[in-house]
């Protein structure tokens, strides 16, 4: 353009015979050959049926009856899908295909016996003509899925475990950890005799009251097996970790507690005293502060909670410093909302019973009392 500009400037040719000069000596590019795919080969023409061995014509027949079959399937229409997949297997009764079809239809009109029978059978012909392992692999799971239909889980495992042997798939490990599961489960409610927990638990107190903590420990951990939906149990396994200083253990032992009764003040109780050994004294003054709430005159409560208060109180600094390393403290306490609520607490004491209403803003109050960060009196 800067060209251009300088040629009108001399005066020698106007803007029109510039343009016009320039037209005549511009050389479009040459056009670019679209590039051409490589062109498949042509597929062979299929024989005509006429032109089919007898072997041959029986398969072609049996896959078109497979193919019905497999519509009828779709469309729930399991007479259909049942005549046609059997149509299939009386022109190739060597193919395991069908035979797990037909059991396919069984398993959804809930014929279970039906189903396993075919199942057994897809596995002998599968064997006799060498069939895919992950044709055989579904017989056994299918089969497999029976059982667990009818709650067998032990049966369901066994055959399970025999689809993986052939072939492994995540869906059927997946069920075989769901069936095992189940077992034990079953194992657990089958071994529960409240009676025998009693018992347990009386052997238990003997070793107690002799200090022999280890032993009593077996036996209270022998009485939870037997009954594990009794919280006593859990509170006078706790009192054994505390002795032994097993605190971790004595502080999952009271949780679990106090989740079966939330008004067993025992539970409450322990807590405190392994929160204690834990040196951390704000949590268990809370945790006293729960006993106290469920009877305001129990001494142990009463006790616990002067001894725990005053160590927490008596360096604050140290309490606030340990708090302050919490995250979900440190998140609390940044909280707009929960600031706002902090500041409505002091002013209004009464605002604290209709914020613990709500059961988030509860557990964040929770999480500071333990924390030392605030107290309620």
């Amino acid at each position: 353009m800067a060209h251009i500009q300088s040629l009108m400037k001399d005066g020698n040719m106007n803007f029109e015979e510039l343009l016009s000069q320039a037209q005549r000596t511009y050389q479009p590019p040459p056009p670019q050959k679209a590039k051409q795919e490589p062109k498949e080969p042509p597929k062979p023409a299929e024989p005509m049926y006429e032109d089919l061995s007898e072997e041959d014509q029986k398969k072609f027949d049996a896959k078109k009856a497979k193919e019905a079959g497999n519509a009828a399937y779709k469309k729930k229409d399991f007479e259909n899908a049942l005549l046609n997949y059997n149509k299939a297997l009386e022109f190739d009764p060597t193919d395991i295909t069908f035979h797990n079809n037909i059991a396919a239809v069984y398993f959804e009109q809930k014929e279970f016996e039906k189903c396993i029978k075919e199942c057994e059978k897809a596995i002998d012909v599968g064997r006799e003509n060498r069939a895919d392992f992950k044709l055989i692999a579904k017989a056994f799971s299918r089969i497999g899925n029976v059982h667990r239909k009818q709650n067998n889980w032990t049966q369901a495992k066994v055959f399970y475990e025999k689809a993986m042997s052939e072939h492994r798939t995540p869906e059927v490990k997946t069920l075989l950890s769901e069936v095992e599961k189940k077992i034990k489960e079953e194992e657990l409610k089958a071994y529960i005799d409240p009676s025998k927990a009693e018992e347990e638990k009386e052997v238990g107190n003997q070793f107690f009251k002799k200090g022999d903590y280890s032993n009593a420990v077996k036996h209270y951990s022998e009485a939870i097996k037997r009954n594990p939906e009794d919280p006593k149990l859990y509170s006078n396994r706790a009192a054994c970790y505390t002795k032994l200083a097993a605190f971790d253990l004595g502080l999952k032992d009271c949780e679990t507690c106090i989740k079966l009764d939330s008004t067993f003040i025992k539970g409450y109780i322990r807590k405190g005293k392994i929160l204690q050994g834990m040196q951390q004294p704000s949590k268990a003054s809370a945790a006293y502060q729960k006993a106290l709430e469920i009877d305001c005159n129990n001494s142990e409560a009463i006790e616990g909670y002067r001894q725990s208060s005053m160590a927490y109180q008596s360096n604050p600094k140290e309490v606030l410093h340990n708090a302050m390393a919490d995250p979900e403290i440190q998140q609390i306490l940044k909280d707009p909302a929960m600031r706002l609520i902090l500041d409505q607490m002091q002013n209004d004491p009464n605002a604290l019973r209709d914020h613990l209403q709500n059961p988030e803003i509860s557990g964040k109050i929770t999480k500071l009392i333990e924390a030392g960060i605030i107290s309620i009196h």
